[in-house]
């Protein structure tokens, strides 16, 4: 008799840190075809579509012109207004887009997962690289009114920390990554912490620099804590300094300690995120 021989061999992973990127990467048609849905269904039978990409940040940042800069007169460190809030809402929209998304694959596609087999992390993957688009058709809003600034006289211009861009865009998919991929495999049991979940991410925007400087909250203390220190503790807090300061040139670099903490953070929070993910992955659709 002839041995049996298969093409494929579905086994049990051994070890929860484990990522196979030889299967990932045979399975990267089905995972361009998720990358593809996601692009389209979100502004399926949508009359403006894609324009909605620019008219959610533009109406945000008209928003925190009138409530935080006219009203609340807080400062942009000399950055005009519109220019200041957009570069905080391009960064903080791709990560919590991210983050909203990842926190939903199990529960997401919970009907899919019961019927075929493919590699889980696939979908929280896709999402991340989805919303790139997303970001990128943003940024480049930022850049054309970056331009208008420039073209107007005023004094802006990009400094080397520029450069840190790319690795920046990066930090903020793997930190939206590993927490998504954590809050995700909570929610499969716990149905209630979705709704203090989107609650959580609501209040975080306003514990992160986006509408405001980091530069107007030092020496100020809340509870005998430096307010300072506690803002800097939040990951995605250097991210948006470091942008803001390369592309601007205004405020002051938070430092390179902070930036290697965000970058460490986000390497063990991944890290614990894939051992969860690996493990209530075996079960969940027993729970879900």
């Amino acid at each position: 008799m002839q041995d049996e021989h298969w093409d494929i061999v579905i086994q049990p992973k051994d070890r929860l840190l484990s990522v196979d990127f030889k299967e990932i990467w045979r399975y990267r048609d089905l995972f361009a075809l998720f990358v593809k849905r996601n692009i389209v269904v979100q502004y399926k039978q949508t009359i403006l579509g894609p324009l909605w990409y620019i008219i959610q940040p533009a109406l945000t940042v008209l928003m925190y012109m009138v409530v935080f800069g006219g009203i609340a007169g807080i400062p942009t460190d000399g950055v005009p207004q519109p220019l200041f809030y957009l570069a905080g809402v391009c960064m903080w929209q791709y990560f919590s887009d991210c983050l909203n998304s990842t926190a939903n694959t199990f529960a997401a596609n919970a009907g899919m997962f019961g019927k075929v087999y493919f590699p889980r992390i696939v979908t929280p993957l896709s999402d991340v690289t989805s919303n790139l688009l997303r970001f990128s058709i943003q940024f480049l809003l930022f850049v054309a009114v970056y331009v208008y600034y420039v073209a107007s006289g005023q004094s802006i211009a990009p400094n080397a920390y520029a450069l840190l861009f790319p690795l920046l865009v990066l930090m903020l998919a793997g930190l939206a990554l590993g927490f998504g991929m954590i809050i995700s495999s909570m929610t499969t049991k716990y149905r209630d912490l979705r709704i203090l979940f989107s609650f959580i991410v609501q209040l975080w925007m306003y514990g992160t620099p986006i509408v405001y400087p980091l530069s107007q909250v030092a020496g100020r203390k809340v509870a005998g804590m430096d307010l300072h220190l506690l803002m800097s503790l939040n990951p995605v807090t250097p991210v948006i300094e470091t942008f803001k300061y390369g592309c601007l040139d205004a405020g002051t670099f938070i430092g390179w300690h902070w930036l290697a903490y965000s970058f460490l953070f986000m390497v063990v929070l991944l890290a614990f995120g894939l051992v969860v993910f690996n493990k209530v992955q075996k079960s969940f659709m027993d729970t879900v």
